[in-house]
């Protein structure tokens, strides 16, 4: 069999990888709507793999294996909307309270230190200002305008979702083929069945670990006597999903929720349960768990965030680790023994 020849010069070689790097990214940014789904819908396959596998072993056929996980995690999310919508369509009401609050305590504040002496007029100013933002929310008009864009990214998930899930041993046959000569074939299929497996077991562990978090937080947030504490809860377990960024989010927002729930000293309470609950997360459980398998440099994983986060938003950060885990992993830079799927 006839193969390509190989670059011999290093420099001629780390150029034409970086060209086609730059290729990918330029490619996959000006895409971004077909991408962005397609690319969720591999690292969702990913982590489930391991579950269809035991399915498919009951005796069910590849194809209504596919279908019946991607029904399972369309029915859970619709499940998780539903619950949280009451509380959603709250909070969404109360952002001219919120807004108001704020402005109020920062103008009680200046007046300590300035000594203002029309604080109630600024007050009043503020509390027209937040009602008119409140009337600038979005309109029924501007969602319909949004909508083709969400729904021809949810059928590029679910369509990318159900043929990796029916081809995935198949794609990884091929690329393993395609990437190596004869003997690096079978090294590079254990590669990607071990991340496969490393993906899998890391989403296993974060998921039952974040779970733990929101039934904590929430819980306390309801001792304290907290509005909506199981949504606090649960928006604190899939807020942890993004690393930094998402527990950053989840105390500010209870700050603000917590300047409108409580008076005094009892506002900062809830930010602070939460920030002590996620300190015993991030710093005892987590490296405890999950550190045993994966370790990977704290500086890499900030990196892959913030890189993502401005490649792709909030959809990229949520797909940041996983990428690097599975890159790493068919690197060989973070090394384990071989897994292959049965």
């Amino acid at each position: 069999m006839t193969r390509t020849p190989q670059f011999a010069d290093p420099v001629l070689r780390v150029s034409m990888v970086a060209l086609a790097t730059v290729a990918v990214l330029v490619g996959l940014k000006l895409a971004e709507n077909i991408f962005a789904p397609l690319l969720l819908a591999i690292i969702t396959g990913v982590i489930f793999a391991p579950l269809a596998d035991r399915v498919e072993r009951l005796g069910l056929p590849r194809g209504v294996t596919a279908t019946l996980l991607i029904v399972v995690i369309f029915f859970s999310v619709a499940a998780l909307g539903f619950l949280a919508e009451p509380y959603i369509t709250a909070a969404i009401d109360r952002i001219p309270t919120v807004k108001f609050e704020i402005q109020k305590l920062m103008f009680e504040y200046r007046d300590l230190i300035r000594g203002i002496d029309e604080v109630e007029e600024a007050i009043g100013a503020a509390r027209e200002e937040a009602d008119a933002t409140s009337e600038a929310m979005p309109t029924m008009t501007d969602a319909l305008m949004f909508a083709p864009v969400v729904v021809a990214q949810i059928l590029v998930f679910v369509g990318g979702l159900f043929f990796f899930l029916l081809t995935r041993a198949s794609i990884y046959n091929w690329l393993a083929h395609r990437i190596g000569n004869n003997t690096e074939t079978a090294m590079i299929l254990d590669r990607f069945c071990n991340a496969e497996a490393a993906v899998a077991r890391y989403f296993a562990m974060i998921s039952m670990i974040n779970a733990g978090l929101g039934l904590v937080v929430g819980a306390a947030l309801a001792a304290t006597g907290m509005p909506g504490a199981p949504i606090w809860g649960i928006a604190a377990a899939l807020l942890n999903f993004v690393l930094y960024l998402g527990p950053a989010a989840m105390a500010v927002g209870l700050l603000l929720n917590g300047i409108v729930a409580f008076d005094g000293f009892m506002s900062f309470v809830p930010m602070a349960i939460y920030l002590g609950c996620n300190m015993v997360e991030a710093q005892f459980v987590t490296p405890q768990l999950v550190g045993k398998h994966i370790r990977i440099n704290p500086f890499l994983i900030f990196v892959a965030l913030i890189f993502w986060l401005w490649f792709w938003g909030p959809l990229g950060g949520i797909m940041a680790i996983p990428i690097t885990v599975i890159l790493l992993k068919l690197f060989d830079i973070i090394g384990e023994a071989p897994i292959r799927n049965g």
